[in-house]
């Protein structure tokens, strides 16, 4: 059992085992000593301790994980041992003696302060790219002259990239090893550039330059522009948090909803099993389109904290690819079940049945209606594609629905028939020509009354699968047909009539099935009402009212209960003949004038 020491490096809290914290105390006194009396000497150990820092926090799968000797090792390794850089030798006598080899590493883009024009983007591009500075300042002002992107661009990457402030940043832009000897060097040089600007200076430009202000113009318009974005990027953050927290808080409601409906079985998920296909009951359906739909939510509330809090801890990189992994598996789980869902309806299947109408007398009139069910009488038509979910006598779970039309056409002889066709989908032809086939629907007969049931049922198992039933009623030429109301909604388009009347009007009239397979109306009012481009012509029972306009010539004419009223501005002419006997009536300016063939 080790004792656990807990540090603070480089404003890091760290917990490290007792053997490895006082190697790295020993390494770090070591360093300490090295650099004793050597300018800048504070700032090389605090960049030393910020990269160590740095390198321990990439070994670190989570924020408890102890730092033991072989992550101490690991990072000296990186670093370099001290005895490479003239440090004393004795402080590690238990280390053998070796020199590293210094190697190159990937550059990473920054920002380069020390080198800027505005904001140091092209001067960071140039030790990324490998490119003179000078000819990307180009590529940015021509793309900015000629489409405006350039502008856009350098604003994105002065936002987006981060400066090159410390010293191990400096060394990452050149793809330098980030190590005690390069540390020391690149302090040493700022320090010897800082001398050289001090020996050759203008102290009267600088004085001026201390009294006109510390900014340039630029630095201003980089504060007031990075000022502007973060106000706008805190906004965005506080919006993400808000649209991930509320579609979470959704999701993990609907899914223990849904769960505790499943199951304590409570009525309404009766619908689910209706129209489910596959073999997933529905705790699981909901539970993958949770992770199917909240993973990319909480990394959105994730985005938002990160925005908003800037030294968030990461979840770490398990979680974030396990959340990955369970989001992949997820969406798959949820395509293969919509594929099997969709598929479930890809084929139609029919069952046709076609049998004789036997009457005990001579049919001359034929009477038809449906007839309701207590079944569908009882729900309160709540379903799915016209369909509910109900129970037989016995008790046992049937699927009900009214998807039922009635057509009628002319028999070939003189034989009343009846065809019932029931339709049902499937995954394939065979499945769904069995599920057309287990459709239950029933007629009976009444001496010369057809008594057609309104609705259809088949048993839960079948599910919905757009199950329908075809009625087609053969009815003799001649055979007089009488429409109870109950068929209103469920007379097909295939029945033809002569009236231009809705099909919602048959059940109001008597008619009679003609040679040509049209219905033809026996007591249907005369009715006609026309409205013209020019006029109007009306005629039903209150009479005729005619009033039309062609080519500057007027004519009106009304016959109703109180006489015969005619308007014509050159007269009327009437000349009629039937059977060979004729009549003309002419009245204009001249007078009237009447001829028939028998005064």
């Amino acid at each position: 059992m080790n004792k656990t020491v807990n540090i603070n490096l480089a404003n890091i809290l760290f917990h490290i085992d007792e053997k490895a914290f006082n190697k790295l105390q020993r390494y770090l006194e070591s360093i300490k000593r090295s650099f004793s009396g050597t300018a800048g000497s504070d700032e090389i150990i605090a960049d030393i301790e910020a990269r160590i820092a740095e390198l321990f926090q990439e070994k670190m799968e989570n924020d408890r994980q102890v730092i033991t000797l072989k992550e101490v090792d690991e990072v000296i390794g990186v670093m370099g041992q001290p005895e490479d850089y003239m440090v004393d030798e004795d402080i590690f006598e238990d280390e053998p003696r070796k020199h590293t080899e210094p190697s190159r590493k990937g550059k990473k883009l920054y920002r380069d302060i020390d080198s800027k024009y505005i904001g140091g983007v092209c001067a960071g591009l140039e030790h990324y790219l490998g490119i003179d500075s000078l000819w990307i300042r180009l590529i940015f002002i021509l793309l900015a002259l000629f489409t405006g992107f350039g502008f856009i661009a350098y604003i994105l990457l002065w936002i987006l990239v981060p400066e090159a402030a410390s010293t191990s940043q400096k060394l990452d832009m050149k793809g330098e090893p980030v190590n005690i000897s390069n540390i020391e060097r690149k302090v040493k040089e700022g320090f010897d550039d800082v001398a050289d600007k001090v020996k050759s200076v203008d102290y009267e430009k600088v004085g001026n330059k201390v009294k006109s202000g510390g900014k340039t113009f630029f630095d201003t318009l980089g504060d007031i522009i990075m000022f502007f974005f973060k106000v706008v990027g805190k906004f965005i953050g506080i919006l993400l948090i808000i649209i991930g927290a509320a579609t979470l808080i959704g999701l993990f409601i609907g899914l223990f909803t849904v769960g505790v409906l499943d199951i304590v079985h409570i009525p309404g998920i009766d619908f689910y099993d209706m129209v489910n296909s596959t073999s997933a009951p529905v705790w699981l359906v909901s539970l993958l389109a949770f992770f199917a739909v909240g993973i990319p939510f909480f990394f959105l509330l994730y985005l938002g904290l990160k925005i908003l809090v800037n030294n968030l801890k990461s979840i770490g990189n398990i979680a974030k690819f396990s959340l990955l992994g369970l989001w992949l598996l997820s969406v798959i789980g949820l395509s293969v079940l919509g594929i099997q869902q969709a598929s479930s309806h890809a084929y139609n299947g029919t069952t046709t049945i076609k049998e004789d109408l036997v009457f005990a007398s001579e049919l001359d009139t034929l009477h038809v209606r449906l007839n309701s069910s207590d079944y569908y009488d009882s729900q309160e038509n709540i379903g799915i594609d016209g369909m509910t979910v109900t129970y037989d006598d016995q008790d046992g779970k049937i699927l009900f629905s009214d998807d039922v039309i009635v057509n009628f056409k002319r028999s070939e002889d003189s034989i009343s028939r009846i065809q019932i066709r029931k339709d049902a989908n499937g995954g394939s032809f065979e499945s769904a020509k069995e599920r057309s086939q287990q459709i239950n629907y029933e007629y009976s007969q009444e001496g010369n009354t057809l008594k057609l049931n309104d609705f259809l049922t088949t048993a839960a198992k079948n599910k919905v699968r757009d199950q329908e039933v075809r009625i087609t009623v053969f009815v003799p030429e001649n055979t007089v047909l009488t429409l109870d109301e109950s068929l209103k909604y469920h007379i097909g388009r295939a029945t033809k009539y002569d009236k231009d009347i809705s099909r919602f009007d048959l059940i109001k009239y008597q008619w009679t099935m003609q040679n040509n397979g049209i219905l033809e109306c026996i007591d249907c009012p005369l009715i006609m009402d026309k409205t013209r481009e020019n006029g109007h012509i009306k005629i039903d029972e209150n009479g005729i009212d005619i009033d039309i306009e062609d080519n500057g010539e007027k004519f009106k004419m009304k016959i109703d209960e109180d006489g015969v009223q005619i308007k014509n501005e050159d007269g009327v002419d009437i000349n009629l003949q039937d059977d060979g006997e004729s009549f003309k009536m002419n009245i204009d300016e001249n007078g009237v004038e009447i001829k028939n063939n028998k005064s």
